[in-house]
Parts: structure tokens; C-alpha cells; sequence
């Protein structure tokens, strides 16, 4: 038992779920939950029930999304000529970041990985093709993470177009081998995207 209290310990416990979150940051996060006024872990607790219901996937290219469609889809000053094929939704935040990009997305929710059971069904490739042959798209850039679970993902989006006329590419090998999207800084994502090269 932490602190001498199984109410903690057990706020402990559920914030050691969190992706990141050790023991020492789950402790230290309980402390302040602790020792915040109330108001503001009411503000808190409302808002973690909000997203859960109010959050959903953007029927279009699977980012999150509070409507429909996200933020993103539904912007007119996008161009429809260019698709970004990524692995979670916080790859979209990085590479918005940049200011590189002004395309879509589409959003897989993971990479393919058979040794973990991870298939084509298993993720969010769905509508892709066919948003390709609605035509518009001149380019697919497939920004998955450079990690033979990345590779293989990307061979497997240039496979399903085969066929269209698409060009297919993978965000250029500046990227650190085993490296994670997510934790790259600006300058050096932004200069992936313009040394992209063919799949």
C-alpha cells in the first residue's frame, strides 16, 4: 500500500496504465490530484468524461474527431491532391507542426504486425483505395514510423494502389531507424516530408 492509503494506491495503480506513466510519475500525479483545489479535479473528471463521450474517429480519415468529420476533412483550403497515410493521430499534430504539409490524412491507428496478430483488418486502410479512385490524388506519402513494423506497412499501402495512377512515397531516411514520428522536432520532420522518396 502506497502512502498508507488504498484509495491512492489505487489512483497510483490506474495512472501506471497510462502509456509512459512509471511508478514515480503515477505517484507524483496521485500528490497533485491530492493536493489540488477541488474545483479543478472536478474540472478534471468532467472533462475526462467528455471526451469519452463527445470524441470520437473522422469518418473520412480516422483522426479524432468531435464531429464527422475532423477538423482537418472539413477544411476547403486543404488540397485533395495529396493523402498522408499515418500511424496514430498524434503523428498529424507533428507533422502540422511543420507547416510542410497542406494534404489529408488518413489515419491507420497502428502498423501491420503478424507476429502480434496485427493484419490489414486490423487497422484503418478501409477507405483509402477508394478515396484514391475518386480521383484528385496525385500522391500518396506514407509517414509510418522507420521500424520493419513502418516498412512493411508502407509496401503494404503501395501494394493496395497498385494500379492507380498514384505516385507512392515514403517520407525521406533522415529519419533515426527505430525513431518514433512523435518525438522528432519540427526541422527535421519538416525536411523528411520535402526529401521524400518513392515506395
Amino acid at each position: 500500500m502506497i502512502f498508507g492509503s488504498p484509495l491512492l494506491t489505487r489512483l497510483v495503480s490506474l495512472f501506471k496504465q497510462m502509456p509512459g506513466v512509471g511508478e514515480k510519475s503515477a505517484q507524483r500525479m496521485a500528490l497533485y490530484v491530492l493536493r489540488s483545489e477541488r474545483s479543478a479535479i472536478e474540472e478534471l473528471a468532467r472533462t475526462l468524461n467528455d471526451v469519452k463521450e463527445h470524441v470520437g474517429l473522422c469518418e473520412v480519415c480516422a483522426n479524432v474527431s468531435e464531429a464527422p468529420q475532423c477538423v482537418i476533412c472539413s477544411d476547403a483550403r486543404r488540397s485533395d491532391e495529396t493523402v498522408c497515410v499515418v500511424e496514430q493521430p498524434q503523428d498529424i499534430y507533428m507533422l502540422e507542426r511543420t507547416g510542410a504539409f497542406r494534404g489529408r490524412y488518413l489515419v491507420l491507428h497502428g502498423v501491420l504486425s503478424p507476429m502480434d496478430g496485427v493484419g490489414p483488418e486490423e487497422l484503418r486502410f478501409g477507405n483509402l483505395r477508394q478515396r484514391i479512385e475518386q480521383g484528385g490524388t496525385r500522391e500518396v506519402i506514407v509517414a509510418t514510423n522507420p521500424t520493419v513494423e513502418g516498412e512493411a506497412t508502407a509496401l503494404y499501402v503501395s501494394q493496395l494502389l497498385q494500379g492507380l495512377s498514384v505516385r507512392v512515397t515514403r517520407l525521406a531516411r533522415g529519419l533515426p531507424v527505430g525513431g518514433s514520428i512523435e518525438f522528432l522536432d519540427e526541422a527535421t520532420l519538416g525536411r523528411a516530408l520535402e526529401g521524400r522518396q518513392d515506395v
